[in-house]
């Protein structure tokens, strides 16, 4: 498990962020069954981040439906600070993302998750706004059962 853990630091200094996000997940499976569910949720987090931090934010919040499954992770404060984080990338609200970023729960992080935190947001964050997850271009059709 230690060398899971250190090795997301090599990631992000050779900047191949797509590669972090998958070892913090497992980092974080890897302390579910140590039950060690603080370094479990901080890890969570730790991908989200990462995902939001390349711009990919349908897939951290993918992550973010997926971690939600596991009960430990939906009691912790990580939690919550990724439900604040998706919200305020949802609404485009940079100010709140960038206090969200220097929230508790982000600075008890591994210090290179901190400094990817505190560059968010990256890109246009208002293109996302009031265009998550939602079709609405095409109405409802109550006989498609797919």
């Amino acid at each position: 498990m230690l060398i899971l853990q250190h090795f997301p630091g090599y990631v992000f200094v050779t900047q191949r962020y797509l590669d972090a996000a998958p070892l913090q997940l497992k980092f974080g499976l890897a302390a579910s069954k140590c039950n060690a569910t603080n370094s479990q949720c901080k890890a969570y987090l730790s991908a989200i981040i990462i995902y939001l931090y390349t711009n990919d934010y349908k897939q951290a919040e993918m992550c973010y439906n997926d971690c939600s499954q596991i009960d430990a992770f939906c009691k912790s404060d990580q939690n919550r600070c990724a439900s604040n984080l998706l919200a305020a990338y949802s609404d485009g609200d940079i100010e709140k993302i960038k206090r969200i970023a220097q929230s508790s729960s982000i600075s008890n992080l591994d210090h290179s998750m901190i400094r990817l935190a505190r560059k968010l947001p990256i890109g246009d964050v208002s293109a996302l706004k009031g265009n998550t997850g939602r079709q609405e271009d095409q109405p409802l059709d109550e006989n498609d059962l797919t």
